[in-house]
């Protein structure tokens, strides 16, 4: 009997190992794979309403957005909030509005909108004409002392200047400016910033850097100056890119800084007053500098079909949803170098097509993203099935990539897209 136990254990344990090696080496094993065509326009638009629509659905009566779920209802997901991310949502849902207005896409713009600017957006203790985007344990219950981010100020101004393209006056001017102040006063000597503004840690504090708190605060402020044409606002955002172009120059790998790229390019939108200098050259190496590092990562090899186009080897969506928003700004003020844009356009292209069959087709969660895309390769499939978060859908996930999406249309639109082939 021992024998027959030993044997069927050898059996079931040589079957399974049978079927890990092909999921293993599956990938390697296709044949006639060809690199997959740019999306039509049409397809992409219906990718597009899809995932706004999903970011419609999730705002709540009270305009907080059902922030995280997970497609398997019987995973549990962390209960969280983070005011930035719910910015970030309303940014490109005001940007999904423009493309295709309509009274229930305009309705969660409000609502999430109010609670962003009633109930987000406070004075700054001891700071006289500061308000800030704080994060406090009423929004988030894992947040224990409140804060205040240079990130939510960036993000907060973005979200309600966006807001006021598609429905003017929702925001006072003041407020907006307060807002500014508040990013000016966080902003050092040198063009770097303290990250937090913590009372009870005194003030403002460097203990931590935060990676895209710079980018989203010039992005802020680049808005806010071609709303109200104050110098200050371009100057310190001008400043800030200069900082970091500058602590980055002459390396050969950068931090991959996508909100940087988008601050720049609105840099260069502007007409600078003849009292404003733009450091062109060094702006556009450090936006070049960012675009290798992403270049170089992305997946191209045929033999992962399912993770072509991707950037980092992981299967993950929102990486490359933020390298695409970046490469996406940049290819606009890098016209100059053909050949750089034209390799620019194809990464873009390839991304994109990743990025849809990640998408979610049909059903309740019809143009989710999840964190993971469904079906990556191989081992790491085997690795990323233990991990029951894969399927996470958090509104970030979503948000960056409907953000790239309505980009890369707009790339499709202009004849950018033609131009590679």
């Amino acid at each position: 009997m021992r024998g027959l136990h030993l044997y069927r254990y050898f059996k079931r344990f040589t079957s399974v190992c049978c079927i890990t090696l092909f999921m293993i080496c599956m990938p390697a094993c296709e044949s006639g794979y060809k690199n997959p065509p740019p999306i039509k326009e049409k397809e992409l638009y219906d990718i597009i309403v899809s995932s706004g629509d999903y970011l419609v659905r999730q705002v709540k009566p009270n305009g907080m957005f059902e922030y995280q779920i997970n497609l398997r209802p019987a995973v549990k997901v962390r209960h969280s909030y983070n005011i930035l991310r719910h910015a970030g949502t309303i940014y490109s849902l005001a940007m999904y509005y423009e493309l295709n207005p309509n009274k229930e896409t305009m309705s969660a713009i409000l609502k999430s909108g109010e609670f962003l600017r009633d109930k987000a957006i406070g004075p700054v203790e001891g700071e006289e004409r500061l308000t800030a985007v704080w994060s406090d344990s009423k929004t988030d219950p894992e947040v224990k002392t409140n804060q205040a981010k240079l990130g939510g100020a960036g993000l907060g101004l973005v979200a309600l200047l966006k807001i006021e393209m598609v429905s003017p006056g929702f925001t006072p001017l003041s407020t907006l400016q307060s807002l500014g102040r508040f990013i000016v006063f966080m902003q050092k000597p040198n063009g770097g910033f303290y990250s937090k503004f913590s009372p009870s840690e005194g003030g403002r504090d460097d203990s931590w850097t935060s990676l895209y708190y710079p980018g989203e605060a010039a992005l802020g402020l680049m808005m806010l100056y071609q709303k109200d044409k104050n110098e200050k606002w371009l100057k310190a955002a001008i400043k800030a890119m200069e900082y970091l172009a500058l602590d980055r120059k002459g390396k050969n790998t950068v931090p991959p800084d996508h909100w940087a790229l988008l601050a720049t390019e609105q840099i260069f939108k502007v007409n600078p007053p003849k009292t404003v200098t733009i450091p062109g050259k060094l702006l556009k190496n450090h936006a070049i500098q960012i675009c290798n590092t992403f270049l170089k990562t992305q997946i191209t090899d045929p033999k992962k079909e399912r993770l072509y186009g991707s950037f980092l080897n992981h299967g993950r969506t929102t990486p490359t949803s933020t390298r695409l928003e970046g490469l996406i700004a940049a290819h606009s003020f890098l016209s100059e170098n053909t050949g750089y844009q034209k390799k620019i356009v194809t990464a873009i292209s390839k991304g994109i097509v990743f990025l849809s069959n990640a998408q979610i087709k049909d059903g309740e969660f019809s143009g989710a993203i999840p964190m993971v895309v469904g079906n990556a390769d191989g081992a790491e499939k085997l690795k990323l099935l233990r991990n029951p978060h894969s399927t996470n859908v958090r509104i970030d996930y979503v948000q960056h990539a409907l953000s790239a999406f309505i980009g890369y249309l707009d790339m499709i639109k202009t004849g950018e897209v033609h131009k590679t082939k």
